[in-house]
């Protein structure tokens, strides 16, 4: 037997957690905070590691000795850490505002939902890390990050660099 097989699955959320941060709150640039992350969600993003539709060597290494029902454990546990705080400091006004116009203008609180908390399939981005989101929005942009269908690649290939670090900004401060 291999050892990862005698593991609970709350033992390998610990696992997990050691580069996504204790309670899901990550400490470490560009890597995703997870707490109250959709279950169905990352049920599908591990899935997508572990068959290497998404690639990163560290998550597909991690993933590939996972079962269907240890990925959507992991899940379940995920979606119950509690959810990120907001960056702290001083608030830029003027980059909030843009944000907010964008968001109205290409719609992102309709399957993020208003608070940004996602929905099914749609991951929960408020109070990412500023750095992770802004990744994951260029890897949309120039369609380097897939999405389950073209809605975030064709939304993202009208949006501008700067309008990028704005998104990441204002949602990184989701209260």
């Amino acid at each position: 037997m291999h050892p990862a097989a005698a593991q609970t699955v709350r033992e390998r959320l610990s696992a997990c957690l050691n580069c996504h941060g204790e309670n899901g709150q990550s400490r470490s640039a560009e890597v995703p905070s997870l707490g109250a992350q959709q279950a169905f969600y990352v049920t599908v993003q591990l899935l997508l590691f572990r068959e290497r539709m998404r690639v990163s060597k560290s998550m597909n290494d991690a993933t590939k000795k996972l079962t269907d029902d240890d990925l959507r454990g992991i899940a379940d546990l995920i979606s119950k850490l509690p959810p990120p705080q907001p960056a702290g400091g001083p608030v830029d006004k003027d980059r909030i505002e843009r944000a907010r116009a964008l968001i109205q203008q290409n719609h992102c609180n309709f399957c993020h939902t208003p608070n940004f908390s996602g929905q099914q399939n749609v991951p929960r981005i408020a109070d990412q890390r500023e750095d992770y989101l802004i990744e994951a929005l260029r890897g949309y942009k120039d369609s380097s990050r897939h999405g389950y269908d073209a809605t975030m690649a064709e939304t993202m290939a009208q949006i501008s660099d700067d309008q990028i670090l704005d998104l990441a900004y204002y949602i990184a401060r989701v209260k």
